[in-house]
């Protein structure tokens, strides 16, 4: 099993969004892709609650059968188009991908 982590660091303001609302719409569309993506076992996405230098806005805690299934994921049409906006509204990322 592959486990895919992310962490997202959001723009104050992007998208005609505040940060707050930003959070909110990135999670919502996390929260839609198990439902189109019958290739995620596992999937949860957090939205950080303590403020430090070193944390993160939002993260996502995914897991997959294999690493070539953690590929389809990523070229999988409903992912790209979050992808997309994440793009947009994103100032910084980080991710982490192992086999457990």
């Amino acid at each position: 099993m592959i486990k895919h982590i992310v962490f997202w660091i959001v723009k104050e303001e992007a998208e005609g969004l505040k940060k707050s609302e930003i959070i909110e719409k990135m999670k919502s569309m996390l929260e839609a892709l198990p439902q189109k993506i019958d290739l995620i076992r596992e999937f949860e996405v957090g939205v950080n609650i303590i403020s430090s230098d070193r944390a993160f806005d939002i993260s996502l805690t995914s897991a997959f059968n294999s690493l070539e299934d953690l590929k389809a994921y990523a070229t999988h049409p409903d992912h790209v188009l979050v992808v997309d906006f994440f793009k947009k509204v994103v100032e910084k990322s980080a991710a982490v991908d192992y086999e457990i």
